[in-house]
């Protein structure tokens, strides 16, 4: 049946239909009933497999398994077994409040093969014994003929075996905009999925015509099951936060166990009691331990989520902020993300003359200029009448409508016809709309053996047939064609000339529709049509003695705003590569428009992927940029060989056909207007206004929430080290224990977490966008941010020891721990404004810029008053109350570290070390 692995039906496409038939024991006249089981129980139903859901107990789990809090459960257990209740207790709340954050965010993730399940078919029409019945689509088997007719979504991968005009949308497999006329005659066995016209798939629907075809695979077997298959096993890896966090973690922990470890011993040795110093080892490791970081980050994230989400970005993943700063490589699908997934006429050829359209999509708003230097040198005094005449064809001979919805003219229909009124609409305004709505006395509807349409209506001289299709069909049913206002003989040469142009709007990607007329003239059949009274319309009518009017020049264009992001990408350094289910020649154009590729360059077709090794694709996504008649394996492919080369890679897409690619990347964006269900639930962003241009926000925003998220880091671990040192002072200069295991909890989590929040919102100081992507393997604390926190934890330990000496010497043990626990806190207060900014002053950056850090400063200190100054907190804490020359000391020796850090900051020496927040 078909290959799991490359996505190939089993060569279906290429055989003919009656060795289909033999192959599966099948017959037109469909199957006998007493098969039908045999072949369901071989099968199985003909529906995707269920997907295990991610319960509740499961989304728990994930937020637990952090090393982070790994360490954070085992000083809870220690601080249990050792009578420190109050400790164990606020570590405990702290991995509950970290726990409940990640849950809320990430609970309705993960329901992609739920959305596929929706998608299939509950009923399909089949021939079985010879008669239609309609069964459960879960009932069909291979072998079953399925009887199509528009309107109807096909249950199952079938290959047709008789069409009648046969209209296929398959746009939620190739992302091909355009419905796709199917035959029954075999294609080649190479030929791309989009280019098999003899075959149906599942959850596709019919536009048009009716058809049998026999059904060749059912359920997971299908081009529907196979991307299920490869959503359910795409995708699980860690992001690069996640990667750094936990590497962070590992080192976080070791160095706390090594440093109580190491603290332990030296007290031991030097006459320190067990117990005592067990409890100092206690504190030591829950110094070396931020308590606050998984929280601090989560709420972080979640701000970042937010300011996205006004940004019309939904992130459904909280990690997945931060993966889009890191983003090297953003794979796009083209219709409806880089293009606006509407056909626009761009060029109009009549009367010799080429003209420019402007105005994008089926909006009536625009113009058509003459091009000079296109088909002529200047518009003639009859050009303008050509015009006319053609667009006047266009309007009446045309199935699309206007329709007016609160005061706003929309149009309805086919896409091409849709794109030519709206052309229309442009050069006739206020008339096109009339003449749309024109009486016909006859028309003859469009077919793929007639490759035309054509109209008998009351035209400027009497009856007329307007004809509108293929411009080669056309051209052959033509003698004549108008130039310059004037009727002339449609010689060699002008037809030469003709051509050229079609040939020439072709080569720049557009699909090109020609239109010509006739004059019904009356009194017998005459030279230019038989009697006008006569009813109906005949072939020859149409295909006889018409005069070309020329041609209109279409395609789906890049939007205006995406092709102003991924120049905005390129300058960020982020490559742009765009894949797609559409033709190579379109596809290299719309490239080139966009900014994608190079001028002339040619898409890579899917084809050709299949002969590729992984350095030749990741070659051809950089070089060439644009990837062509593409499957779902072929996306993922070029994902996972540039993932192989060190890239971080962002997928965008919409339809079933990307679901894979999007669960697989480092980050899936999926279009939250056109995109389909299946795409939303295997990405992590959703872009609510489909908008390329969002994504190069969200790129900013990212890179704006990784720097903050290194001050953040930056703070705490400048304070956690700066207890630690605190701590091994007291015990190699013999001084009783500075601060106790709660006083510690208080600054990680109190303190701290008043001032590392409204970091986590600082506001951008630069364009990120100007600098290249981070190294993905660059680590959170990179050889400038340790040589900083360093200094300045040095700086705090340095000013809390001396004053607690200094309060010990004059003062009790309890006075001396409260000036030691409100000094170290005090730190953090100007250390809030330090990380700020890693390379430039405060008051550059500007002290009221973000008005969050002086709130948050504001009620830290508010907060450690009430510890101090209350008897609630000298009771849980063990403090004393200080008076106003303690304050004042206190103030004037943890300013130093202000000081300091701006002395630093301005002799550039972070600077020259580097590897720091270019921030």
């Amino acid at each position: 049946m078909t290959d799991r692995r490359t996505g190939k039906d089993a060569g279906w496409h290429a055989r003919e239909a009656g060795e289909v038939l033999l192959s599966l024991e099948a017959d037109e006249k469909g199957l006998a009933g007493g098969s039908v089981g045999e072949r369901l129980e071989k099968y199985g139903p003909n529906a995707l497999s269920a997907q295990k859901s991610v319960s509740a107990v499961e989304l728990v789990v994930k937020q637990l398994r952090s090393p982070l809090i790994y360490l954070l459960a085992a000083a809870a257990v220690v601080s249990f077994l050792t009578s420190h209740y109050v400790d164990a207790a606020v570590i405990g709340a702290v991995i509950v409040l970290n726990t409940i954050l990640g849950f809320v965010q990430e609970y309705k993730a993960e329901r992609a093969l739920e959305s596929l399940r929706e998608m299939t078919g509950p009923k399909a029409r089949v021939l079985r014994d010879g008669s239609e019945v309609t069964v459960g689509a879960d009932g069909i088997v291979p072998g079953d003929i399925l009887v199509l007719e528009t309107g109807d979504s096909i249950a199952a991968d079938a290959r047709i075996i008789k069409s009648s005009e046969l209209e296929v949308d398959e746009s939620v497999l190739t992302g091909e905009s355009e419905a796709v006329l199917k035959g029954a005659e075999p294609v080649e066995e190479g030929a791309a999925l989009g280019d098999r016209i003899n075959m149906v798939y599942m959850s596709t629907s019919v536009t048009g015509g009716r058809g049998l075809a026999v059904v060749t695979d059912t359920g997971m077997r299908t081009q529907l099951g196979g991307i299920a298959g490869q959503v359910e096993a795409a995708g699980g890896d860690e992001t690069p936060l996640q990667k750094r966090m936990g590497r962070l973690g590992m080192i976080l922990g070791l160095a706390g166990v090594g440093f109580a470890g190491i603290v332990f011993l030296l007290g031991i040795l030097t006459g320190y009691d067990l117990l005592e110093m067990t409890l100092f080892s206690v504190a030591v490791a829950v110094s070396a331990i931020p308590e606050g970081l998984p929280a601090v980050i989560s709420v972080t994230l979640a701000l970042g989520v937010r300011r996205m989400a006004s940004r019309k970005a939904v992130i459904r993943s909280l990690p997945a902020v931060e993966t889009l700063g890191s983003t090297t490589v953003i794979c796009s699908d083209k219709t409806g993300t880089i293009t606006r997934n509407e056909m626009t006429v761009s060029r109009v050829y009549a009367g010799g003359r080429l003209y420019t359209v402007s105005g994008e999509g089926y909006s009536a708003e625009g113009r058509i200029e003459p091009a000079y230097g296109g088909g002529g040198e200047g518009p003639a005094a009859g050009s303008r009448e050509d015009l006319e005449r053609l667009l006047r064809i266009g309007a009446v001979a045309n199935n699309a409508r206007f329709s007016r919805e609160g005061g706003t003219l929309t149009l309805g229909g086919s896409p091409t016809e849709k794109a030519i009124l709206a052309c229309c609409a442009k050069g006739l305004p206020g008339v096109a709309e009339e003449l749309s709505g024109r009486e016909r006395a006859a028309e003859i509807p469009f077919s793929s053996a007639k490759k035309y349409m054509a109209v008998l209506t009351e035209g400027d001289s009497g009856k007329a047939v307007y004809v509108k299709g293929a411009p080669e069909r056309i051209l052959d049913f033509c003698t004549h064609a108008f130039v310059d206002g004037e009727r002339r003989e449609l010689d060699a040469g002008l037809r030469r000339r003709i051509e050229a142009e079609n040939e020439r709007l072709a080569a720049g990607a557009l699909r090109v529709i020609a239109a010509a007329e006739k004059t019904m003239t009356g009194g017998g059949r005459g030279t230019e049509g038989r009697d006008p009274e006569v009813r109906g319309l005949e072939a020859r009518d149409a295909e006889e003695g018409l005069v070309f009017a020329g041609m209109w020049g279409m395609m789906d264009p890049p939007r205006d705003d995406a092709v102003e992001a991924i120049r905005q990408a390129r300058g960020a350094g982020i490559h742009v590569v765009m894949i797609t289910g559409d033709h190579a020649v379109t596809a290299a154009a719309v490239a080139h428009r966009a900014g994608i590729a190079p001028e002339g360059s040619a898409a890579v077709a899917g084809p050709d992927i299949d002969g590729m090794d992984d350095a030749a694709l990741v070659k051809a996504a950089f070089e060439i940029g644009v990837f062509a008649r593409v499957s779902p394996a072929h996306k993922l492919r070029i994902l996972e060989a540039l993932r192989a080369h060190g890239e971080i890679v962002a997928m965008t897409g919409d339809g079933v056909n990307d679901a894979p690619a999007l669960k697989g990347a480092d980050i899936g964006v999926a279009m939250g207007i056109a995109g389909t269900e299946v795409a939303k639930g295997a990405s992590d962003m959703v872009l609510l206004d489909d908008n390329f241009a969002t994504i190069v926000h969200a790129v900013e925003e990212g890179r704006g929430i990784f720097n903050n998220l290194r001050r953040v880091i930056f703070f705490l671990l400048a304070t956690n080290l700066g207890e630690i040192l605190t701590l091994a002072a007291g015990l190699v200069l013999g001084l009783p224990l500075p601060l106790t295991a709660v006083m510690i909890l208080w600054i990680n989590l109190v303190t701290d977490g008043a001032c590392t929040i409204p970091l986590g919102v600082e506001p951008r100081h630069r364009d990120v966008l100007e600098h290249p992507p981070r190294d993905p393997r660059e680590s959170v604390l990179t050889a400038g941010l340790v040589l900083r926190l360093s200094i300045l934890a040095l700086v705090m330990a340095a000013g809390t020891i001396l004053l607690f000496m200094y309060e010990l010497g004059a003062t009790t043990l309890p006075h001396a721990r409260t000036i030691a626990f409100t000094t170290l806190a005090a730190f953090q207060w100007f250390q809030a404004f330090n990380a700020r900014s890693s390379r430039r002053s405060v008051f550059s950056v500007g002290l009221f810029s973000n008005r969050w850090v002086l709130f948050g400063v504001g009620a830290a200190v508010l907060l450690q008053v009430l510890a101090v100054q209350t008897g609630p907190g000298n009771l849980v804490f063990g403090t004393v109350p200080l008076g106003a020359f303690d304050w004042l000391l206190i103030v004037l020796v943890t300013s130093s570290i202000w000081v300091v850090d701006e002395l630093l900051k301005l002799t550039g020496l972070y600077d020259r070390v580097g590897g720091g927040s270019r921030e």
